[in-house]
């Protein structure tokens, strides 16, 4: 009897899975990574689509294909439509970004934001790429669920930025905005950038914010905010570009007229109502800084005045502004005021990250009470060239006992 054959087993049997095999609330998730003119079409794939997209966790209003220059007249038409047929479900986040937005259509984009705090937002965005600075409604706004604000080309009035009424609020970004009002304040606030904004006000803008974590201010364009105490301050980077108004007018090679009889109209304005510090006290817990300044500003320069203690401070970055003075006095300050020092970042007269000279060292312990922090570790100088102003740095770090080798 011939042997029989040995029968082939069947390959095994595999699930195919397709995009049709998803449960509604993840295809309505994808949708709202979708321009929301897209997600609507969607709606022809068949029946099971028809009304998937009344039901996205997002909406994202702009021009299709994330066109920058969507016009809100272009859009307006649009979004009334789709604002009327979706379902009253909450969202996730809200995005509008627009070119521009004439006079006649600013109702129509302070309504969507009002429709997206009632749908229960917990992610706000809302660019206007052209500087024509939309007026937003001057009325607080209300929402227990907001978490995050990203604001750009806006103008923001007074009583729209006490965030009172908004306990769950914790990341707030301004970009390129107007403020006209005196204070920014909120007590549930973590993290907050205020990037290239303005204030053409006589009087400084308070920024209230005692829980935050993190805070970013860099070219601002005025008077140099107030930064009330921030005890939780892990990060602040503070930048006072061109547009600071805070300029010495009699500034000559780090020396500041300050509160001399002969003093300039800005070293003797007392209009900002204070004599604390402006900026340095209310920064004085972070754990981490950054303090650029451009040469002339006198701010820095003033607050050291008040001796403020940067007890928590481990890492720190100066520019040049902080070596101008004859005596270097500034840095001289606010090494002796760091006492658990860890890191200090010079860049000194060139911008980064292609610096031609880097040089490294760090603190030597000796005989006797030091002057700076002992846990000094690492001290970097990053310039273009060791010329005269370089080795007066050097020598005033090598009276604080910190030696240096070239890299």
């Amino acid at each position: 009897m011939a042997p029989r054959k040995k029968l082939k087993s069947a390959p095994p049997v595999t699930e195919s899975t397709t995009v049709h095999d998803l449960p509604d609330s993840l295809l309505q998730h994808v949708l709202s990574f979708l321009p929301a003119q897209a997600a609507v079409r969607t709606c022809v794939l068949a029946r099971r689509w028809r009304h998937l997209w009344r039901s996205t966790t997002g909406l994202r209003i702009v021009g299709l294909d994330d066109e920058e220059n969507a016009q809100v007249q272009d859009l307006r038409k649009f979004v009334e439509h789709l604002l009327m047929l979706r379902e009253r479900t909450d969202l996730e986040s809200v995005e509008m970004k627009f070119h521009s937005c004439s006079d006649d259509e600013k109702p129509y984009v302070n309504l969507w934001i009002r429709f997206s705090v009632i749908c229960k937002v917990r992610v706000l965005t809302l660019h206007i790429l052209e500087a024509d600075y939309l007026p937003l409604d001057d009325l607080p706004l209300v929402s227990r669920h907001l978490k995050t604000l990203d604001l750009c080309g806006l103008l923001l009035q007074k009583t729209f930025l006490d965030f009172a009424s908004c306990p769950a609020l914790e990341n707030l970004k301004m970009n390129d905005c107007k403020i006209n009002g005196w204070k920014i304040s909120s007590l549930s606030l973590k993290h907050f950038s205020i990037t290239t904004c303005f204030s053409d006000l006589d009087c400084r803008l308070n920024i209230s914010t005692p829980g935050l974590v993190s805070l970013k201010l860099d070219g601002f364009s005025g008077k140099t905010p107030f930064l009330e105490n921030m005890p939780l301050l892990q990060t602040a980077c503070v930048n006072l570009g061109i547009g600071c108004e805070d300029v010495c007018l009699n500034y000559n090679y780090g020396i500041f007229c300050g509160a001399n009889k002969n003093g300039c109209g800005n070293c003797l304005s007392k209009n900002d109502g204070r004599s604390d510090c402006v900026l340095l006290g209310g920064i004085s817990s972070a754990k981490h800084l950054e303090l650029i300044s451009k040469l002339g500003k006198f701010i820095f320069t003033r607050d050291l005045n008040c001796r403020p203690t940067f007890s928590k401070l481990n890492t720190l970055l100066l520019n040049e502004y902080w070596c101008e003075a004859p005596d270097l006095g500034p840095l001289a300050c606010i090494l002796q005021n760091s006492p658990v020092l860890e890191k200090l970042t010079l860049q000194l007269f060139s911008k980064g990250p292609d610096h031609k000279v880097e040089m490294k060292g760090s603190y030597i312990p000796m005989e006797g009470p030091s002057a700076i922090s002992e846990h000094l570790n690492m001290v970097e100088i990053k310039c273009n060239v060791v010329d005269e102003k370089i080795l007066k740095v050097l020598k005033l770090l090598s009276a604080f006992n910190i030696r240096f080798g070239f890299l």
